[in-house]
């Protein structure tokens, strides 16, 4: 998994994207739009999801489409 260190590069890419996109505040895309970038060196898959072929930036787009946005 993530490390707490993870969370925090997260909320700061987002609260960036936000930036400049002129807002003060993050919304739930904003995460979306950044968390492949930071997440996919930031998590090791186990040998045995190598082994089958699983790739971390597959993971990852696997999570952000299956996680709603209300």
């Amino acid at each position: 998994g993530a490390s707490p260190r993870a969370s925090i590069a997260l909320h700061r890419a987002a609260r960036a994207v936000a930036y400049l996109d002129g807002r003060d505040y993050v919304l739930p895309e904003d995460i979306k739009d950044v968390a492949l970038d930071v997440l996919n060196h930031r998590i090791l898959m186990t040998y045995e999801a190598e082994a089958d072929g699983i790739q971390t930036r597959d993971l990852i787009e696997g999570i952000l489409r299956k996680v709603p946005i209300s």
